[in-house]
């Protein structure tokens, strides 16, 4: 190798380790004067003039990049935690169970309705017991609709069956028209087996609820029965409708000319009770005889107006009827 070369190669080495041995502090920061080499700035483009423009409400900039030896600074951003929520004004709370004791006033309610108060919640969703209950009073309020009188109570109570111009239930939820008609073989049926212009004529139908004929009508017609026979009021020939509506008592008062008819029939279920029966009465009921002349003696069952109570009532109230010889509305001003 040539000697003048490694001499120069040697000279250089040692210059370089002088340097950097004779000063203790390393050159790592930066003048405060030093100005960066490239700064990186968030940006936003005016699109009318093609431009982009600095947005000015951020005086630092993203990203500085120095020259050897620049200070590094480090911008500190928030972000959000699970401890601190991002949006203040909706807090997020933990979920609790909701309290087993009730209020006072919930508590004082429950104990004079049915309805379904007071009965809590897991979260977002009815309780367990709740909706199962709920689940249940639904499929019965289903069967009360689409249920039949048996044969059997009808026997009991004695009497014969008509029909009206209803073929299925479907027909009849869907046409109530046509459940406040007689077909043309009831109506001969009638003629044929029943006693004309009674003073009291009862009829009985399974309406909106088979499962309330079948809990009550018992009770109800033998107290009716019993009531009517201590005032001495003469009873007609009782018969059951399938799928009749209210209004087909007008065509039977026309049809028999009775002074009084006791329509007793299912109503219509709810939540609570798929058993309850009504009875109305009207005083000579004929075609066209409008909804303020009747009466109704409503939510006969075990949980509402005693069965055997009710039939003894609606005695009295067709004694009334017959004085007064009025029904309704007339029957109220004329007791005023």
């Amino acid at each position: 190798m040539n000697d003048q070369l490694v001499s120069m190669i040697t000279q250089l080495v040692m210059e370089k380790m002088e340097k950097s041995t004779g000063s203790q502090t390393p050159e790592i920061a930066a003048t405060p004067t030093e100005q960066p080499l490239i700064k990186f700035y968030d940006t936003v483009e005016n699109r009318s003039s093609g431009t982009t423009e600095a947005i000015a409400t951020s005086q630092e900039p993203l990203i500085q990049l120095y020259q050897h030896g620049a200070p590094q600074q480090v911008t500190t951003v928030t972000s959000a935690t699970f401890e601190q929520p991002v949006n203040d004004a909706v807090p997020i709370k933990p979920f609790q169970f909701e309290a087993g004791s009730l209020s006072e006033s919930v508590q004082a309610a429950k104990k004079h309705t049915p309805a379904r108060i007071g009965v809590g919640r897991a979260g977002t969703r009815p309780k367990t017991k709740t909706w199962l209950k709920f689940r249940l009073d639904h499929a019965a309020a289903v069967d009360a609709v689409y249920g039949e009188v048996t044969e059997d109570l009808l026997q009991k109570l004695d009497v014969f069956q008509v029909t009206t111009k209803v073929t299925d239930k479907e027909e009849y939820i869907t046409r109530p028209d046509l459940g406040r008609r007689l077909s043309e073989e009831s109506k001969a049926l009638i003629q044929q087996k029943c006693k004309p212009q009674p003073k009291v004529q009862i009829i009985i139908s399974n309406g909106l609820s088979a499962s309330a004929i079948e809990e009550n009508v018992q009770d109800v017609y033998l107290a009716l029965q019993q009531s009517l026979s201590n005032l001495n009021i003469d009873i007609g020939t009782t018969f059951y409708i399938d799928k009749g509506r209210v209004a087909l008592m007008d065509e039977i008062g026309e049809l028999l000319q009775a002074e009084v008819i006791v329509y007793l029939i299912g109503e219509r279920p709810g939540l609570v009770s798929a058993e309850s029966m009504s009875a109305y009465l009207c005083y000579k009921p004929r075609i066209g005889t409008v909804e303020a002349e009747r009466m109704v003696i409503s939510n006969i069952h075990k949980g509402g107006i005693p069965p055997l109570e009710a039939g003894a009532y609606l005695g009295t109230v067709v004694e009334k009827i017959l004085r007064y010889q009025a029904s309704g509305v007339e029957l109220v001003a004329k007791e005023g």
